[in-house]
């Protein structure tokens, strides 16, 4: 079982307005790196199907839909806790793999505990997901509920106003309550990136939820016009790696929306192993929202194992 209590979590640090103030993105200079990581040479073969492992431990498979079931949730955990055809894993010399945990709404806590059992975390994404526009007295009952239900990682969304017009303190102050909320639970913190405007907002958003004890930084719901970018992701791990060089504590990321093929798993994975380093390319320490991308990772390894791409039908769907 991959748990994220294995890690060492981030503290509650003071808030330091004048760093947060001062922080300044070269958005130019951060479009050109995330070129050099589309346009270069990817891995290949059986490097690049040990990668597309990594990428399913480190996945978060997710249904976030008006028209979630219990029974599409329950099918969900199952393909979690299965994520490649018995054929394929056999061929790969897998012996267990899973993805990193599943993440679902705070309703269908209880249908994916049923079939998880401990297994795998369960994420629930809350303070009233995705847009958090409702009282801090409700987001913070809301956290408490799910953690009740067994939800040990919570995927809270900041009030994306407080980043906007600039009301630092007031974000430190909401994600710390969250925190606090969450008790032993691992706290990620959705920026909604896409809504930021400005790779400095993205940054200064970053430094504010950590410095309040976020374990995660994640970029988007999934909901938001524009999600995971890799300009933004690199804007957030390098504002995590200066993190843990001033404090000490590694924070996790996880880009989330849009990353639906494992082309794009890859070039993220690669970010991580670039800008952070190898002890980020675990589960305790990185995640990718994904729904669709499991299907398309699954074909690119059945390629790699019998040398022709499949359709989608012949991979389970969660």
């Amino acid at each position: 079982m991959t748990d994220s209590s294995n890690s060492q979590r981030n503290q509650t640090m003071g808030l330091d307005l004048g760093w947060v103030q001062q922080i300044r993105v070269n958005r130019n200079a951060a479009d050109r790196r995330a070129a050099s990581l589309v346009n270069r040479r990817g891995v290949k073969k059986e490097y690049q199907a040990a990668w597309l492992l990594k990428a399913i431990e480190c996945m978060d498979l997710t249904t976030l839909g008006g028209d979630d079931t219990p029974g599409r949730v329950e099918r969900l955990c199952r393909k979690a806790l299965q994520p490649l055809r018995a054929d394929l894993q056999h061929a790969l010399g897998v012996q267990k793999l899973t993805t990193g945990a599943v993440c679902v709404y705070h309703e269908m806590i209880a249908p994916a505990s049923r079939v998880l059992a401990g297994r795998l975390p369960i994420a629930a994404v809350s303070t009233a997901f995705p847009a958090g526009l409702t009282s801090l007295e409700t987001k913070l009952r809301e956290i408490e509920l799910s953690v009740a239900a067994g939800a040990s990682e919570i995927d809270i969304v900041i009030t994306r106003q407080h980043v906007l017009t600039g009301n630092w303190q007031v974000l430190y102050d909401e994600t710390l309550a969250y925190r606090q909320a969450c008790g032993n639970a691992h706290v990620k913190a959705i920026l909604a990136t896409g809504d930021l405007v400005t790779l400095e907002n993205v940054a200064r958003a970053s430094w504010v939820c950590m410095m309040a004890g976020a374990d995660f930084i994640k970029t988007s719901t999934g909901k938001e016009g524009v999600n995971a970018t890799l300009p933004v992701a690199l804007t957030m791990t390098r504002a995590i790696r200066e993190y843990f060089e001033r404090y000490g504590f590694r924070v996790g990321f996880k880009p989330a929306g849009g990353v639906s093929s494992a082309k794009s798993a890859l070039q993220y994975l690669t970010v991580m192993a670039e800008e952070l380093g190898r002890e980020w390319l675990e589960p305790q320490l990185f995640r990718i929202g994904a729904s669709s991308l499991l299907t398309d990772i699954e074909r690119q390894l059945e390629h790699y194992v019998t040398g022709n791409y499949s359709a989608n039908h012949r991979h389970a769907l969660p």
